[in-house]
């Protein structure tokens, strides 16, 4: 169970750090020329880039996690991580409440972003069984 911690840490520190920076370019660059909301649409098929490739890495990197259970704990994990995280980093650094936060998400970018959580918690789940062909045909060869 400690090696599917581990990979959610990692899994959790890949996708914030990309969000992270890819938000200090989007705040101060981007929506001011185009808006909060198509900033945001804009971001999102990077973030699901990063999420596809990174959970590949975790499933590489610590082969424990390749089963059914494991994959998915690590990526529901890795999605608890990343929602504290991100509630945390907002309330301290906009001084807003929770609740003011969450009030003012776009509705448009913010449903596409709960789209994205559940692809982020699914992907680990979901890119096993690719990886467990691809390492029994490198094993057979």
């Amino acid at each position: 169970m400690r090696k599917t911690v581990i990979a959610a840490l990692v899994y959790f520190g890949l996708v914030l750090g990309t969000g992270f920076v890819l938000g200090m370019i989007r705040v101060p660059f981007i929506v001011p020329t185009i808006g909060e909301r198509w900033a945001e649409l804009a971001e999102m098929p990077i973030m699901a880039t990063v999420i596809f490739i990174s959970s590949g890495y975790i499933l590489n990197r610590f082969p424990e996690i390749q089963t059914s259970t494991r994959s998915l704990i690590a990526g529901f994990l890795a999605l608890a991580l990343l929602i504290c995280a991100e509630l945390g980093l907002t309330v301290a650094l906009q001084s807003e409440t929770l609740v003011e936060y969450i009030a003012s998400r776009d509705k448009v970018s913010g449903a596409v972003y709960l789209i994205l959580l559940a692809f982020f918690a699914l992907t680990p789940r979901l890119r096993l069984a690719k990886v467990l062909s691809h390492h029994s045909k490198t094993n057979n060869a």
